[in-house]
C-alpha cells in the first residue's frame, strides 16, 4: 500500500530520489522475484506485475510505464560469468521494484532492469554477486535491493500498524546496524547463527537476502547511511540503507 499512501517511508524514498545523484539505469534486486534460477529482465518494456491479492482495487491500477535495458541485462549477464544467468523477455518488475520506483523517481524516465534471487544459492553467494555487480557504479547505474532486514508476517500486527516495534525485532535491526557499520559482513552473511531474534526476523531469507547484495557493493572507508527509519505493523522494518552518495 504504500505504492499509493504518503508517510514518513514514502516521503524518505522521495527525498533519496533528490538527494543522489541522476543514474544511467537501475538494477534492482527484489524479494519478490526469488526462484531457483538467476535471470535477469531483458524486456524492452517491462510490465507492472501486480503480484499480490486481496487488496483495495486502486493498488491494481498502478503503473510504472518505464523502459527495460537489454544492455545491461547483457552487461550483468558478462559479470556475472561462470553463472549462468538466463535473458527473460517475458518477465515485468514486480511490487518489490515498481512500489519503492513510483516515489523515488516517479516520472518512470530512468530504464529498469531486475535481477532474481537464485533461491538455490546460499547467502555467501547472494553476497558474491553483489560483488561481481559493484563495476556497475562506475557506469552510472543505481544498484537497488528492495526487501526488509526484518520481514516477519505472522507476527505482524494486522490492523494495528501503528504499535510499536516487538522487542526481538528492535534488537535485531539494532544488532544488524551495530555489524554493518563495524563492517563485520560474515556475521550477517552468517546471520542463522545469530539465534532467536535472528530466526524471528528473518523465517524465510528471501526479504534479508537483498541487504547482502547491497552491503557488497561497500567499498573501503565508503559511508552506510540510513535514510529511512521505522517499523510497520511491530515486525517489518522500513530501515532503508544506502551505500555511497
Amino acid at each position: 500500500m504504500n505504492a499509493l499512501s504518503d508517510n514518513a517511508y514514502t516521503r524518505g524514498w522521495t527525498a533519496i530520489g533528490k538527494a543522489i545523484r541522476r543514474p544511467r539505469a537501475i538494477l534492482s534486486i527484489s524479494a519478490h522475484w526469488f526462484l531457483p534460477s538467476t535471470r535477469v529482465t531483458a524486456a524492452p518494456e517491462p510490465a507492472t506485475i501486480h503480484d499480490f491479492r486481496g487488496f483495495p482495487r486502486e493498488l491494481y491500477q498502478v503503473g510504472y510505464p518505464v523502459d527495460g535495458d537489454p544492455g545491461l541485462a547483457r552487461r550483468v549477464q558478462e559479470l556475472l560469468e561462470p553463472i549462468s544467468v538466463a535473458a527473460d523477455i517475458s518477465r515485468g518488475l514486480d511490487h518489490g521494484t515498481w512500489s519503492v520506483l513510483t516515489h523515488i523517481f516517479p516520472k518512470a524516465d530512468i530504464p529498469v532492469v531486475q535481477l532474481s534471487i537464485d533461491s538455490r544459492l546460499p547467502p555467501a553467494s547472494h553476497y558474491e554477486i553483489g560483488q561481481q555487480l559493484a563495476p556497475l557504479r562506475d557506469e552510472g547505474i543505481l544498484i537497488l535491493g528492495s526487501g526488509n532486514l526484518v520481514h516477519n508476517l505472522k507476527a505482524y500486527a494486522w490492523g494495528r500498524q501503528e504499535i510499536e516495534p516487538f522487542n526481538w525485532a528492535l534488537r535485531f535491526e539494532q544488532k544488524a546496524r551495530e555489524l554493518m557499520l563495524a563492517g563485520k559482513y560474515e556475521t550477517l552473511i552468517e546471520y542463522e547463527r545469530l539465534g532467536e531474534e535472528a530466526s524471528r526476523s528473518i523465517p524465510t531469507p528471501e526479504h534479508y537476502l537483498p541487504f547482502l547484495y547491497i552491503i557488497a557493493l561497500r567499498r573501503a572507508g565508503e559511508q552506510i547511511h540510513f535514510p529511512v527509519e521505522g517499523f510497520d505493523g511491530g515486525s517489518v522494518s522500513m530501515l532503508a540503507i544506502q551505500v555511497g552518495a
